[in-house]
């Protein structure tokens, strides 16, 4: 049997973030034993090195090294928070000299030859939701309640340059550790504004005391409304009903989408794992999925696994099925076009509202330092 061609994942599977990267790990397990049953990639099998890193940067980074100095991984792929990354793209990419996709929806921003992003940024959330959210609703207040660390300082500073420039206003504009549990003064804060809107980059464990406080507060029922980027079926069953009903989210994906790709990928999936987290955009389950296409793609038109050469075909790689729909590397982007939504939360479900179509991330084209 040829040597098999080594695909690393490092994933929070345990930790506060287990209930997201979880979710990463499985879809790897999938994707990976997917490809093996078609036949492998260039007629070898596939290997899946699979990582916790524990929802902790430190053991990420170890694990990193791990994978690109002890196994010789062929591609990495993992992370959620940005500073996850950060702390995997040092030791695999900077020292390593090793391909990293990155799966999660992020502020954006990030550059590198050997860095590819497969989720999200600010150019297909923040500039689309939040026009609708005005339109739809009459809003024109944001209050920006927020986790400390680079993605929602990031965020933030979109909603800012969007509300304004569709004649909203920031109200009020907060920081806290990710783990910050008393809110209630912050909540007063927030009711005492009026704002009309939430924009809430708390993320777990805090967004959980949060989005409690909020709801006894009476914001949701005076007809305040919540809107955050992430959510997704995961955290919808996480959190008790009347806490989120009302919350608007814009990611890449949701379980209500009916195309018949993404109905028979979730099938395949919640068959094969029926307990444990769900398959959904926010916890990175589509991009970990579209990155190992992507890079399966580009692998087979490189018709070798030279990093050169596979860098250069994943530049434009495109993938005609994939959740949510097809999918494609934007050429000197290194982030993907796809199709986003705008979702609704009501009665416990997230109801696709709005299909906005295929969006560019509008990174900007750079080239190394």
């Amino acid at each position: 049997m040829p040597d098999a061609i080594k695909i690393g994942v490092i994933a929070d599977q345990t930790g506060p973030l287990s209930v997201m990267g979880a979710g990463q790990a499985n879809v790897a397990v999938l994707v990976a034993d997917e490809i093996n049953a078609s036949g492998g990639l260039l007629g070898r099998p596939v290997e899946l090195l699979l990582e916790d890193s524990a929802t902790d940067d430190a053991v990420a980074a170890a694990k990193a090294t791990k994978l690109v100095q002890d196994d010789r991984v062929d591609v990495l792929l993992g992370g959620i928070f940005s500073s996850t990354r950060q702390a995997i793209k040092g030791p695999a990419v900077e020292e390593g000299g090793t391909l990293y996709i990155y799966p999660e929806q992020y502020e954006g921003q990030e550059y590198h030859p050997l860095l590819f992003c497969t989720g999200a940024v600010p150019a297909q959330q923040v500039e689309p939701l939040i026009p609708w959210i005005m339109r739809e609703t009459g809003a024109r207040t944001f209050y920006l309640p927020s986790a400390d660390y680079i993605w929602p300082h990031v965020m933030n500073r979109k909603v800012h340059e969007v509300a304004s420039a569709n004649g909203g206003e920031i109200v009020g504009e907060e920081y806290f550790p990710v783990d910050h549990a008393d809110w209630r003064e912050t909540v007063e804060r927030i009711n005492s504004s009026g704002a009309d809107v939430v924009f809430n980059t708390t993320v777990p464990p805090g967004c959980f005391p949060f989005l409690e406080a909020l709801c006894e507060s009476g914001f949701l029922r005076r007809g305040g409304r919540i809107v955050t980027t992430y959510w997704d079926e995961n955290l919808t069953a996480a959190v008790p009903p009347e806490h989120i009903e009302g919350l608007y989210g814009c990611i890449d994906y949701y379980q209500s989408l009916a195309d018949p790709f993404s109905q028979g990928l979730l099938g395949r999936y919640n068959a094969r794992f029926p307990e444990g987290p769900q398959f959904s955009a926010g916890s990175g389950c589509t991009g970990m999925y579209r990155g190992i296409r992507l890079w399966e793609a580009a692998v087979t038109e490189a018709g070798s696994l030279d990093q050169t050469a596979v860098v250069a075909a994943l530049d434009h790689a495109k993938i005609a099925e994939g959740p949510g729909g097809p999918a494609e590397m934007v050429p000197g982007q290194h982030h993907v076009r796809m199709n986003m939504y705008i979702a609704e939360v009501r009665d416990s479900s997230l109801e696709v509202v709005e299909s906005l179509g295929a969006i560019d991330p509008n990174e900007r084209v750079r080239q190394a330092a």
